[in-house]
């Protein structure tokens, strides 16, 4: 019974890399090209192998260590690439937001 509560928690836990990779492997399809050049990161075919790669392992290829390398590039791309695209897009914080906006609106400087 505890193998089997265990193999239920693996399983939960390849099914959230994949997603996690399929959703990382849209984010950089659907980024420009020429963001990735002025972000000063790797191209867009670079990432775009890398994900789909990290995808078609987790689907078809049951190997821990090459879903652990995927999920690390997945990650890199998530908190490294995405926001630097997100910035040199202007996908930032909206209309109303600006770099001295804190969590409670924007900063006077103590006035």
């Amino acid at each position: 019974m505890l193998m089997s509560g265990f193999n239920s928690l693996i399983g939960l836990l390849f099914i959230a890399m994949l997603v996690f990779a399929a959703v990382a492997l849209v984010f950089a399809a659907l980024a420009r090209e020429d963001a990735y050049r002025a972000a000063d990161k790797q191209s867009k075919p670079f990432w775009l192998i890398i994900l789909g790669v990290t995808v078609v392992v987790d689907l078809f290829l049951p190997m821990l260590f090459l879903q652990i390398a995927g999920l690390i590039a997945t990650i890199v791309f998530m908190v490294d690439v995405r926001p630097a695209l997100r910035q040199v897009s202007g996908g930032g914080r909206g209309p109303r937001g600006s770099s001295s906006d804190g969590p409670y609106g924007p900063y006077n400087g103590g006035r």
